[in-house]
């Protein structure tokens, strides 16, 4: 990373970002590192952001840190959350587009299990209350947010993912409040932020993960906890460290039916920060961030055999879902009660795929062919070549 005392423009927003900031000394040498690799690749990105989107790339990094600091509030405040224990979470993970948030949002409307929930996420001081929580007034702040941003450029993002107060959010808006994140690079064009949280390690990433996960459970808890991000994958030793009793799921599907779809979903992410974006760089950067992730996990799961893994097929979770969440609780041995499969089955029929539009991409926009993708995860379809 640059020396940060030749660059001022960096020096200077470090300071602005970090003064507000009120953790104990030993997290804030935590953050420090991680918080500076993404502000050196914000001001080198500057120059191809819009002034729009370089304020908002700020914006992003002020909210991150908002939140953090809330958890660190309330934890001080209520001492007991630190209690609170978090036993055999259930992580699915692996690439994007391969049927993991359709298995969450499945999974979610068990009342047993418990996922974390877009408007908590978002909004999560005070700690959201049980008797309170379908009704609590950030719900529909939440959802008056989407309807405002999600319109325009950004309506193209709920045709690909769905966004909304009550759906499940992904782990990746949990780990950015410690910067120990690849989400700065899907809404940004941040090589050099990513680079840095490919190869560093992420503990501290997964402390504040467990800190997330015992705030939220306080005064809501279930018997499970169900969770989801593609981007586990770049660090599974530090999850596990963190939770070793962690159960691991991970769908497969062949790379060229993903890398598309996913390079149009950040280009319409990315749109409203830039005037002008390069198709067939976007392409190739998807390209390899998502293989790198799969060569880190092939080769911890490599090096340790007896780690256990669900693989799942695609083509099974979209032939059959309730099916292939079922498939899930025979893995680890929990009950699939009547009122689970009832309320998985509402569910679906209630969000069908194309429910805000259909999602159209092209392989050829990026600069991708079949061959091209084959080619780069030859490796991985190798070693999963049976559920791809």
């Amino acid at each position: 990373m640059p020396d940060m005392s030749v660059s001022p423009a960096v020096t200077e927003m470090l300071d602005q970002l970090l003064a507000p900031m009120r953790l104990p000394a030993e997290d804030i040498g935590k953050l420090r590192p991680a918080l500076s690799a993404a502000v050196v690749a914000l001001i080198e990105e500057r120059p191809r952001l819009t002034e729009a989107g370089f304020a908002r790339a700020q914006a992003y990094y002020q909210d991150n840190l908002r939140r953090l600091q809330a958890i660190y509030d309330d934890r001080e405040r209520y001492p007991e959350i630190a209690r609170v224990k978090i036993e055999r979470p259930i992580f699915i993970l692996g690439m994007p587009r391969c049927g993991t948030s359709l298995l969450h949002a499945l999974m979610s409307v068990d009342p047993d299990n418990r996922t974390p929930l877009s408007w908590e996420v978002a909004a999560p001081s005070p700690p959201p209350e049980q008797a309170s929580f379908e009704t609590d007034a950030r719900i529909k702040a939440f959802d008056d947010y989407v309807d405002a941003a999600f319109a325009g450029e950004w309506a193209g993002v709920r045709k690909a993912h769905p966004v909304g107060s009550t759906i499940p959010q992904e782990c990746g808006f949990i780990l950015e409040t410690s910067f120990v994140s690849v989400n700065p690079a899907m809404l940004f064009r941040v090589p050099s932020h990513y680079r840095w949280y490919r190869d560093c390690c992420s503990n501290f990433g997964y402390e504040v993960h467990k800190k997330w996960l015992q705030h939220l459970t306080w005064h809501n808890p279930r018997k499970r906890w169900v969770l989801k991000v593609q981007e586990h994958m770049y660090h599974l030793p530090e999850l596990l460290s963190v939770y070793p009793d962690a159960i691991l799921v991970q769908p497969h599907r062949d790379p060229a039916t993903v890398l598309a779809s996913q390079s149009e979903l950040m280009r319409v992410i990315r749109s409203v920060s830039y005037v002008h974006q390069d198709p067939i760089e976007l392409g190739q950067e998807m390209l390899h961030l998502w293989h790198d992730g799969q060569v880190k996990m092939m080769t911890y799961r490599k090096a340790h055999p007896e780690l256990k893994v669900f693989d799942m097929r695609y083509k099974d979770i979209s032939a059959d879902p309730v099916a292939a969440a079922r498939s899930i609780y025979a893995y680890t041995g929990e009950d699939f009660t009547p009122i689970a499969e009832r309320n998985m089955r509402q569910w679906l029929a209630a969000n069908p795929s194309d429910k805000h539009g259909r999602h159209t991409y092209r392989m050829e926009d990026f600069g991708l062919t079949e061959a091209g993708i084959h080619e780069v995860y030859s490796d991985y379809i190798d070693m999963y070549r049976a559920y791809v």
